[in-house]
């Protein structure tokens, strides 16, 4: 009976702790560098392109850069910011993106993000699908994410951050 009762209660501690696990599978480091939470939003099956988006975390105590991206899926990959001209806001190529030290970046809808076009593989582009994503940084190295496809944008998304 007592084994029996320890079973059971292993078995829902397991369980317990599974989220926390995928949770935190879903961060990846590159030297002083945290990314976290890469993911795209599932979009129609003849759009021309899709944005991946993240945070980066420099915990570092000296600044780094992205300086290009890269994916199997995709012909081209960019990094990309939005930015308001006038009345308008305007998506715009930029050579690479500054991770301040001590601070974070976050590419997000309506900010940084990556783009990708000629995409090659769309079948990796529907909701629960993962796709590779290398990033090249300037000290810290290149780090492939596995960016989850989405239904919908995680909450708190919709906003660019970046703080220092």
């Amino acid at each position: 009976m007592l084994k029996q009762s320890l079973v059971k209660q292993s078995l829902l501690l397991a369980a317990l702790l599974l989220p926390a696990c995928f949770a935190n599978a879903h961060d990846y480091v590159a030297g002083e560098l945290q990314i976290a939470h890469p993911w795209s939003q599932e979009l129609p099956p003849n759009a021309p392109t899709v944005a991946a988006y993240f945070v980066i975390h420099n915990n570092g105590k000296s600044a780094d850069r992205l300086l290009s991206v890269n994916s199997p899926i995709a012909g081209i990959a960019q990094l990309h910011e939005h930015v308001k001209q006038g009345e308008l806001m305007k998506m715009q190529q930029v050579p690479s993106v500054e991770i301040p030290a001590g601070g974070e970046v976050t590419f997000a809808p309506m900010g940084y993000h990556v783009m990708l076009l000629e995409l090659k593989d769309r079948s990796l582009l529907s909701d629960g699908k993962r796709f590779p994503l290398t990033l090249h940084f300037e000290k810290s190295g290149d780090v492939t994410v596995e960016i989850a496809v989405q239904k919908q944008p995680p909450a708190g998304s919709e906003k660019h951050v970046h703080a220092q």
